[in-house]
């Protein structure tokens, strides 16, 4: 199975866009944490619904720190996780400009059809992106 068929099935499962870039990454990374999984949760739909920022860009930054954050008290980040959130920040910015900003507000705009027609594709390419970055960045 591709990775944009694996999505769809999570958002049939009913997964939102945050959830579903950490469920990836996880199954990628050969884990299972539904517990992480449940706390993505917060950042969909413009962060707790209200429709700011969108939860792929949200969700997206969660999987970069995933793999190159800190997780433990003697860890370090992996030293270029910052440019690598700065990169997908101005790319996502570039990447939405047609929609008229990068919030769920703009995305969707007011049209509930545009979670089914925008959000799988904007969650692939962020999905993409990030994976593009921490490649070139020698996390991966």
């Amino acid at each position: 199975m591709d990775v944009f068929d694996r999505m769809l099935e999570l958002s049939r499962d009913g997964f939102d866009c945050a959830q579903i870039l950490l469920s990836l990454a996880l199954e990628l990374d050969g884990k299972s944490d539904p517990d992480l999984v449940r706390a993505m949760g917060g950042l969909s739909s413009g962060i707790a619904g209200g429709g700011d920022v969108c939860g792929a860009l949200a969700g997206g930054a969660c999987l970069l720190s995933y793999f190159a954050g800190r997780g433990e008290p003697d860890e370090l980040p992996h030293p270029k996780l910052e440019e690598m959130y700065a990169s997908l920040r101005e790319w996502f910015d570039g990447y939405t400009a047609g929609y008229g900003g990068a919030s769920c507000r703009c995305i969707l705009a007011g049209d509930p059809r545009n979670r089914i027609q925008r959000c799988p594709m904007v969650v692939q390419s962020v999905f993409e992106k990030c994976f593009d970055l921490l490649e070139r960045n020698g996390v991966l």
